[in-house]
Formats: structure tokens, sequence, C-alpha cells
């Protein structure tokens, strides 16, 4: 096995060096970060719309169960669409990601003003807006579509030295882009999960596990590939079996296992992480932080093993949150006014950066690896950030969904499968510690190029991955 893991990865403990003992970056670059990424979308979306390109030739080959032959003319029109999305959006969160990493503060602000004047300048001469449950589902989808995106632009990028160390995860304490990963997948599952829907809480047995099973196969079936090629895998980050899979496999679990209504589960979701952050304050940060691992499998993983506490915590907030702010506490389906709604998200993204910023200060500083409680207020902060500001484009009359968000919203988990398979292939066939910025700002590109060419395809033939 040496001998094979040799071949497959010669620079394993120098790849791992790499990602280990880093501090993070300031909550201000955070904030820089999650402003620029949505604003590129509501840009992207009212330069695609600009652009004279014929949506409507992409239009009839997404329809449901059309067995006609798609035309020439269709598919060049949607590559089409595509391309310029992804010159408008993805091309520039990886060159902010990147090269540009040093302007980040800067551009926020201009894009800020850049936002606002677009908006004015829609909606001069016209009272329209878009409103109501169409408009708050679009906004959703491109929330949980700008978040996947960073996700799959940030596995890779961080292998490079293009990438500043300042974005990777953190060893112990600080903040940093990386570290928002988990948790922005378990809150964006979590707000329009079926436990937001009232009476949809009672999970039966048979259900969970069905939805479960493929997490934790995916679970094994990375542990046994990593080791299979002697892959590089920081164990600080999870423990020394436990991966990011096994994580949302235990709190889906959990969260079945407690039958809760929608309204009830913020509560128990705030007493579990206070109760959590109480038991750290009492030596289980040590614990948890110390390099020492005995022998059995608590211990081998005990990052993996007691972070759920903290990621459960937070599903179960972001339940309650889901309920309250998109489908009010008598529906099922989203009922909600889009400026209801809005209002309330960016007061309480506020709300949650000033209890971050608390919380750091006076009772622990964050914690990705422990998933403490100002981790956990942070996730919060930052993605309803991003969702606030993307709801702005409501504002934009004549806006349009982008090909690019349908193409990934409708394969999320697909997307970040692939997205794991291409950077897995880059990391075994290309040195990625000692390559030029030139060239891993190529490969990057060709990379992220490749991902949405593939998601595009699949969504243009109707393609979906999905196990249950």
């Amino acid at each position: 096995m040496d001998s094979l893991g040799k071949s497959f990865n010669p620079n394993k403990r120098l790849k791992e060096a790499f990602v280990s003992n880093l501090t993070g970056s300031s909550m201000l670059q955070i904030v820089a970060l999650s402003t620029i990424v949505p604003v590129l979308m509501i840009l992207g979306r009212l330069i695609s719309y600009k652009v004279v390109i014929d949506p409507a030739a992409t239009e009839t080959s997404l329809k449901k169960n059309d067995n006609s032959c798609v035309g020439s003319k269709n598919w060049r029109a949607y590559m089409a669409t595509m391309a310029v999305e992804f010159l408008f959006i993805i091309l520039p969160i990886l060159l902010f990601f990147t090269v540009l990493a040093e302007w980040t503060n800067v551009c926020a602000i201009l894009f800020v003003f850049l936002l606002l004047y677009c908006i004015a300048v829609e909606r001069f001469g016209s009272t329209y807006f878009e409103e109501g449950p169409h408009a708050l589902r679009k906004n959703i989808s491109s929330y949980r579509v700008s978040m996947m995106i960073v996700t799959c632009l940030c596995i890779l990028a961080v292998d490079y030295k293009i990438f500043p160390r300042r974005y990777a995860k953190t060893e112990t304490y600080g903040n940093s882009l990386m570290d928002l990963g988990v948790g922005s997948f378990v809150l964006a599952n979590s707000l329009v999960s079926r436990q937001v829907r009232r009476n949809a809480y009672a999970v039966k047995w048979k259900t969970a596990l069905q939805s479960t099973s493929p997490l934790i196969f995916l679970g094994f079936g990375r542990l046994v590939s990593t080791a299979g090629v002697d892959y590089q895998v920081h164990v600080g980050e999870y423990g020394v079996h436990w991966n990011f899979f096994f994580t949302l496999a235990a709190v889906s679990i959990l969260s079945s296992l407690i039958n809760l209504p929608p309204k009830y589960c913020g509560i128990l979701g705030s007493l579990i992480l206070i109760g959590y952050q109480i038991f750290l304050m009492h030596e289980l940060n040590v614990y948890l932080l110390s390099d020492e691992r005995g022998m059995n499998y608590i211990s081998q993983n005990k990052e993996g093993i007691f972070s759920i506490f903290g990621y459960w915590g937070m599903y179960l907030v972001g339940v309650q949150m889901g309920n309250y702010l998109f489908f009010g506490n008598e529906s099922t389906t989203l009922s909600i006014s889009s400026s209801w709604a809005r209002s309330r998200v960016w007061f309480l993204s506020l709300l949650f950066w000033l209890l971050t910023v608390l919380l750091d200060w006076h009772v622990e500083r964050v914690s990705r690896r422990m998933c403490n409680l100002a981790c956990v207020t942070m996730v919060l902060a930052q993605n309803l950030q991003v969702l606030a500001i993307l709801m702005l484009s409501d504002y934009i009359p004549g806006r349009k969904t982008l090909v690019l968000e349908e193409a990934f919203n409708q394969n999320l988990l697909g997307s970040f499968l692939l997205a794991n398979l291409l950077t897995g292939l880059v990391n075994l066939f290309v040195d990625t510690l000692f390559v030029s910025s030139v060239a891993a700002l190529v490969i990057l590109l060709v990379y992220a190029f490749i991902l949405s060419a593939i998601t595009g395809f699949a969504h243009f033939y109707g393609i979906k991955l999905k196990f249950w």
C-alpha cells in the first residue's frame, strides 16, 4: 500500500502541511466576500438578460418528458447563454478568490454602489418589482446555488498557492471563508427541509433511513477511496475516519429522531447550542483541540463526533427560521410576501453578526473545528447576508433566473460530487504545490468550465442525480 500510495500521491505530507496551522482572516473580509458573490449573481442576471440571446430557444428543450430531438439551434443558444453567465459570474468569483483577493474590501464597496445604481436605473419610471412566493422560491434557489458554486471553486483552489491561506480552514480558532462550508450546507438544507413545513415533522423511520443512507454510503465511499490512493487528509479537520458526509448523515438522523413542530425546533436547537458551549468552556475544548488521540473510535474522530452537536443545533434553528421567514406558522407552502421576508432576513443577518462579535470577544472565539456557538452564529449571519442581498434582485424589473442557476439547482448534490471527483483527479495527476500562479489559474478555469459544462449538459437533457 505504501508503494502504491507513493506512486499516486508522493507529496501527501507536504499537501497536508499546506492546509494545516492556519489562522484565517478577519470577519470584515468574510462580510466583503459574502457581498461580492451575491452581487455578482444579480449583475450576472441583468447582463444575461440584456445580452441578445434567445432564451425561448432553450425553454422548449427543458420541458419534462420531452422526447423530441433537441435541435442544434437550441443547443447552441443554451451553451452561448451558459458561456456568457460563466464569464460574468463564475470567472469573477474565481478571480476574487485568487489574483484579486487583495482588492476584495474595496471592490465590495464599489459593487454595492453599482448594484444600487442598477436598481435605481432599472426601476426609473416603473413601479413594478417581483413579489410573492415565486420570487421567494427563486431567491432561495439562488442562495443555495451561490453556496454550491463557492464550495466547488474553493475545494480545488485551496490546494494552490494562488489561493490566499487566510481563506483556507483554520486549525483551531479564527474566521475563514472555507470554515463556512459544512455549516452552509446544513443551514441551506434546514431552511427548506420537510421539517420546515407544518405537520411534516413526523418523519417515518423508513423515510429517514432512505434519505440518510446515500450520505452514509458516500461517507464510506470517500473514506475507502482516499485511503486507497493515499489521498491527503488533514486529520485535524474531522478526525481520522470521519468526513463531511458522516456529519450530514448524523444531523439528518438526529433530526428525524426528535420529532418537534418547526416552531419549537429553534428552542431545542438553542438549548443544545448553549449546553454544548457550556461543556466546551469546561475543558471539552481543550480535549477537542489537543493533538493527542487514543485508540478508541471516539478519540480518533473527536472533532467530527462532538461538532455534530453544533451542526445539529444549527439545523434546528434553521428549521424554525425557515418556517418563520418563508412558510409562516400555519402554511405548508411558500406564502410570505417577499418584502416581509426581506426585511426580516436583513434584520436577522445583522443580529447574528452582532451576536458573533460579542461571543467571539467575550465567550469563546469562533472555531469551525468544534462548531462552537460563535461559529454557528457566524454561519447564520453570513448565509442570511447572502440571501438578503440576493433578495434585492426583486427590485430589478424584467430579471430572469439564470440558466446557470437552474442547472446547478437541478443537480446540487451531483455538481458537488462531480467537483469532488475532479478535485481528486487533479490532485493525483498535478503537483499542485509547485505549479506557477498562471498555470494554477488556468487549471482552475478549466476545472470550473468543465464542471459548469457537464452540469449544464445534465440540465439541458433533464438528467437529475437523486437517490431517493
